[in-house]
């Protein structure tokens, strides 16, 4: 039976949410069902449902075996460095969640998506793609670009580098 989750705050729980939407993009990118991951990661299905939710009662072995089994690494950040450095080079970086307020182009192309703040990466990635010819080259900064480029770097190695 599950423990009854802890109490967090609404950003842990976010992150949390954030962690869990990341393994399970990983795990669809890796075309792996999620009995086998959870194999891999040696628990059970149900458990592996709970962290690709985001469950705060889930243990933190559990989230790194998850993740193990896939191919990601845990790893900490200081947040006050994350608040300090907005602009900081995230080349070849994707995040699990793309914020359409980070996003100025995006954010213009993505005007059909209501009721979403962030998309993932896919998401994101087939919205620049489908929108392409509305894309202002000379507007975009050089995070978005990034962004773009990672996109595009890591879904067309999926695609077998179309």
């Amino acid at each position: 039976m599950p423990s009854t989750s802890p109490t967090v705050s609404s950003s842990i729980a976010q992150q949390l949410r954030a962690l869990g939407e990341g393994v399970r993009a990983r795990r669809k990118a890796l075309k792996v069902s999620g009995t086998a991951a959870a194999e891999a990661a040696g628990m059970s299905r149900v458990t592996l449902h709970r962290i690709e939710k985001g469950e705060p009662a889930v243990t933190i072995g559990a989230y790194c075996n998850a993740m193990a089994a896939l191919g990601l690494v845990l790893s900490v950040q200081q947040a006050e460095k994350s608040l300090a450095t907005p602009e900081t080079d995230h080349a070849g970086w994707i995040p699990a969640r793309v914020p359409l307020a980070d996003y100025a182009q995006l954010r213009q192309l993505a005007w059909q998506v209501h009721g979403k703040d962030t998309l993932t990466p896919r998401e994101a990635l087939d919205i620049y793609e489908r929108n392409a010819r509305h894309l202002d080259e000379a507007a975009l900064v050089p995070a978005e670009r990034q962004l773009i480029e990672a996109l595009h770097l890591a879904f067309d190695e999926e695609r077998g580098g179309v």
